[in-house]
């Protein structure tokens, strides 16, 4: 069967049997070297803007920064 003639069973399923289908199909592609991407037990950091105290004010500052450029009167319009 082609993509195209399985889409439109796929979408008839419900929630329950597409999470179902999900499941089996990740398990399919679990032999294959995509699976080497992330190794089971291994320890990933993973960036996130907790304890990052000083990012709201920098994001605060580039935001004014942009806006007063906007604003801002242009030389060579003048």
């Amino acid at each position: 069967m082609t993509l195209a003639e399985v889409l439109p069973v796929v979408r008839q399923l419900t929630a329950a049997e597409k999470l179902i289908l999900m499941r089996l199909l990740a398990e399919d592609i679990g032999g294959n070297d995509a699976s080497a991407l992330l190794q089971s037990g291994k320890v990933y950091n993973l960036p996130t803007p907790y304890d990052s105290y000083g990012a709201a004010q920098v994001l605060a500052d580039a935001l004014a920064a942009a806006d007063e450029q906007e604003t801002a009167p242009c030389a060579s319009r003048i």
